[in-house]
């Protein structure tokens, strides 16, 4: 293995870190923007939705840029816009100001989303090997170190804006420094006609993996409604139904973010081994088991076990589809990863909405049935990711 290949993987773990914690130290700031701007939690709802939208936006455009630029030029650009518009939140003192801000932000942050899993997916196709999980698990790292940072921001008594400036300032110099070890632009086998000539792909396989990509979107977006799910609900849901004080109900959000996290650290192997559409079909269904425990259970502790098995199943699910979708036309993997990363996204924003709204008709354990459904078509439809490994391998399984 050489250097540069080394360099380029460290590179893009700089690069996914960055963003989780651009986006972390916005999330830490949201009370106090809050507060400064005086609008009410459901107004910040609305205009949280603007974030997204650009977000969704910054990731159709970043994923045609990325192919026709190459990643080595758009990751570093849209690192040093996003970490230039992380301040852009903290500045406004009206909910008009603050929409726009959002927008810009949410665009900015979904360009560099979108552009650092597509050179990620030229990392692992380089490598020979599986390594998008450990690259997404830096993410949450990231958000980690955001909370850190927030805190001690915090009680040197830093405004946000300033807090937010400081760590955009850091990010844009990370961004630039990380550049130059950046793997080029991905070189593109040509495709040849019956003939041996140089050409286009036939339209009848254009329009198989055109298919291909809006499946792995649907799933992306299955998986990233219930991930959604419970970064909102998790807490709440240990709080109203067994009662439990604050200080303990957080417990069930942090066991699921620490086995979401310690799962992506150890899916890459486990990819390696049994293959990518056996760590979707099998941790949509460990997922499935951890939500069913949650809905039903009668106990506090087994509803952190639940919530620990929803994370840790459901944490090698997105790499996975991510990699698929990039691996699917080398030539389109931005375009491709951004649809995914696209309709996922929506799941995500859409995840705790939708809870919100079936709380009205039924207990909030309750609405968890419908997490337990879309893990089981999840896990069901994981065979789109079957390789020619797969069927080698369920062949020497199967004979006698």
């Amino acid at each position: 293995m050489n250097d540069s290949l080394r360099g380029a993987r460290i590179a893009t773990f700089v690069y996914f870190s960055l963003c989780g914690t651009l986006m972390g130290t916005w999330v830490v700031n949201i009370p106090a923007v809050e507060e400064r701007v005086g609008i009410s939690h459901a107004t910040l709802g609305g205009l949280l939705v603007l974030l997204g939208l650009g977000a969704f936006i910054g990731m159709q455009v970043a994923g045609r840029l990325t192919d026709s630029l190459g990643a080595r030029i758009v990751v570093p650009a849209t690192g040093v816009l996003c970490s230039a518009a992380l301040v852009l939140p903290g500045l406004p003192r009206d909910p008009w100001t603050l929409a726009g801000a959002l927008l810009v932000f949410g665009f900015c942050n979904g360009c560099l989303d979108v552009s650092m899993n597509a050179h990620a997916v030229h990392v692992e196709k380089a490598y020979g090997r599986p390594v998008m999980s450990a690259f997404h698990a830096t993410f949450s790292v990231g958000g980690v170190l955001a909370a850190l940072v927030g805190a001690a921001t915090a009680s040197t008594g830093l405004s946000p804006a300033a807090g937010m400036a400081a760590v955009g300032a850091l990010g844009i110099v990370i961004a630039l420094v990380s550049a130059r070890a950046l793997l080029p632009a991905a070189p593109v086998a040509a495709d040849t006609d019956s003939e041996g000539k140089a050409g286009q792909a036939p339209a009848t396989e254009r329009r198989s993996t055109s298919g291909r990509i809006w499946i792995l979107a649907v799933l992306a977006l299955m998986v990233m409604l219930c991930e959604g799910a419970a970064n909102d609900w998790s807490a709440l849901h240990v709080k109203d139904v067994f009662g439990a004080p604050a200080s303990t109900a957080a417990f069930a959000y942090g066991t699921f973010a620490a086995t979401m996290t310690i799962g992506r650290l150890l899916a890459d192997r486990l990819v390696a081994r049994f293959g990518s559409m056996a760590i979707l079909r099998y941790g949509a269904a460990t997922a499935g088991v951890g939500i069913t425990i949650v809905t039903v259970s009668p106990w506090i502790w087994a509803a952190f076990v639940g919530w620990a098995l929803f994370g840790l199943g459901l944490s090698g699910c997105v790499p996975q589809l991510f990699s698929a979708a990039g691996h699917a036309d080398p030539a389109a993997a931005g375009a491709n990863v951004s649809r995914v990363a696209g309709l996922g996204y929506v799941g995500m924003l859409a995840g705790p909405a939708v809870i919100g709204w079936l709380t009205h008709l039924v207990a909030l354990n309750h609405t968890f049935v419908l997490l337990i459904l879309l893990c089981a078509i999840t896990a069901v439809a994981a065979g789109i990711l079957r390789t020619e490994s797969d069927r080698t391998r369920e062949a020497a399984h199967s004979s006698p």
